[in-house]
């Protein structure tokens, strides 16, 4: 029972982390990326721009 446990757990947890890695929000925006205008979702604020310096 114990050897069971011992491999069930860690990999329910790994499972767990890897779920909810996978539905974050900012997990498609890469700021990094250079000539991106919009951003890829939709925020509740607008993006600031640059260009009025």
């Amino acid at each position: 029972m114990i050897d069971k446990f011992t491999i069930f757990l860690p990999h329910v947890l790994m499972a767990i982390a890897v779920w909810r890695l996978l539905h974050r929000d900012d997990l498609d925006d890469d700021p990094s990326l250079p000539g991106r205008k919009v951003p890829f979702r939709k925020s509740s604020s607008p993006a600031p721009d640059s260009s009025d310096a």
